[in-house]
């Protein structure tokens, strides 16, 4: 699509004369930041500004009550889904710059309202709660909200401006042990003891990590390990987070790390716990169809949009669950200097700042023109969806960094 057309033309008119109003929201949502899956003021906000702009929305979707989905169109497809996040972090607030991401994406579904009717089309837009922290996106999945979807549309501010985000697959353990308490001069013979496994546990992963692939990595916190010196710790337990390039490397990971941890049971006689906590994030798949219409459409914004560097990994996130089911974008637009990060008291700022203002929209307008071509140009659809299925092929052979050169 040429910004040069009438509804090219509409598009940025429409994001030009919102600016304001998206700016004040987005202060909203920075001045008031609410945890994972308490997000009341800010999907209230959200979706009442869809409902007074035409689309019909239906709140607490997937079982979530701060979850929500609007609509416009014809119900058909194709059907294109704007995502929107707006949990905060504890403590830093909106250091990962939600507000900005919710703010994007309501801009392109408001620029694009007046419009969608005469594709034939349907827009969705979608709120997903609690990305920090449970994987609102991995609820929304599971319960069919991105059935019939050809494209699930999203960006993120960041310390880059990248075409697409190299996303881990990740996964929390629970690891427990139980031992038998003994006084530790008295009769240290009669203890097992349980905070000494668990830091065998420690050492046994500081081993597997030197020889761990690209990508992989664990990190882990004790949560408990006794309460005073003078007893032999019955209980301990630990909290790990798995990361890997691939979800399928993921699950080996996890052998290996539960194998390490009864290794260490063994070793001292405890009973070791394991347990799965919240859903695994899965990683991140870029279509690179729709890719690449976004990033034509800001390097006319005058932003170039590069690949990500080789070997840096920027986390991960339940938008990987939207990207192994439909095509879907998740590129990384600029608001600090590449030295610094997210999840920071400097970037908590950025995104209530000028430099966090100017990605907004600019990603807003992108979204809009993006979300456009897949509306009105079937062929774009059909394109990202041949693209989907030999990557998903692909990653049967094998893990790959760079899942497509824009």
């Amino acid at each position: 699509m040429h910004s040069e057309t009438p509804s090219g033309q509409r598009i940025s008119a429409h994001i030009s004369a919102l600016a304001d109003r998206l700016w004040e929201i987005s202060l909203e949502l920075h001045r008031n930041p609410e945890l994972s899956y308490r997000e009341y003021r800010a999907a209230a906000l959200l979706a009442g500004e869809l409902e007074s702009s035409g689309f019909a929305v239906e709140r607490e979707v997937a079982g979530l009550p701060t979850a929500f989905v609007g609509n416009i169109g014809s119900g058909d497809s194709p059907r294109v889904a704007l995502l929107l996040e707006y949990d905060a972090l504890p403590e830093l607030g909106h250091a990962c710059g939600h507000n900005l991401i919710a703010t994007a994406g309501l801009g392109a579904a408001l620029a694009l309202q007046p419009l969608v009717q005469a594709t034939g089309g349907t827009l969705l837009v979608v709120g997903t709660p609690a990305e920090e922290d449970g994987g609102g996106k991995i609820a929304e999945v599971e319960a069919g909200v991105f059935e019939g979807v050809d494209a699930a549309l999203m960006f993120h501010p960041g310390v880059y401006n990248w075409s697409w985000a190299p996303l881990t697959a990740m996964v929390e353990l629970r690891i427990a042990f139980h031992g038998k308490a003994a006084h530790p001069t008295g009769n240290p013979q009669d203890g097992v003891d349980a905070l000494g496994t668990l830091i065998r546990t420690f050492n046994e992963l500081e081993v597997l990590s030197q020889s761990l692939p690209d990508g992989s990595h664990v990190q882990g916190i004790i949560i408990r390990g006794g309460e005073v010196t003078n007893i032999i710790p019955d209980f301990a337990e630990g909290r790990f987070g798995l990361r890997a390039l691939t979800t399928s490397a993921l699950d080996r990971l996890l052998d290996q790390v539960r194998a390490c941890a009864e290794q260490a049971a063994r070793e001292t006689s405890a009973a070791v716990v394991i347990e799965k906590l919240g859903a695994t994030y899965t990683h991140f798949r870029s279509n690179p169809v729709l890719a690449g219409t976004f990033s034509r459409h800001l390097a006319r914004l005058g932003i170039s949009a590069t690949e990500p560097l080789p070997g840096v990994y920027l986390g991960s996130s339940d938008i990987g669950n939207v990207s192994t089911k439909v095509p879907t974008i998740h590129p990384f637009l600029q608001i600090l200097p590449p030295d610094q990060s997210d999840h920071t008291p400097a970037f908590t700022a950025a995104a209530a700042g000028e430099y966090g203002k100017a990605a907004m929209l600019a990603a807003a307008e992108a979204l809009a023109f993006t979300a456009f071509d897949v509306l009105s140009d079937p062929a774009v659809a059909e394109q990202a969806w041949t693209a989907f299925r030999n990557q998903a092929a692909s990653e049967q052979s094998g893990p790959q960094l760079r899942q497509h050169a824009m």
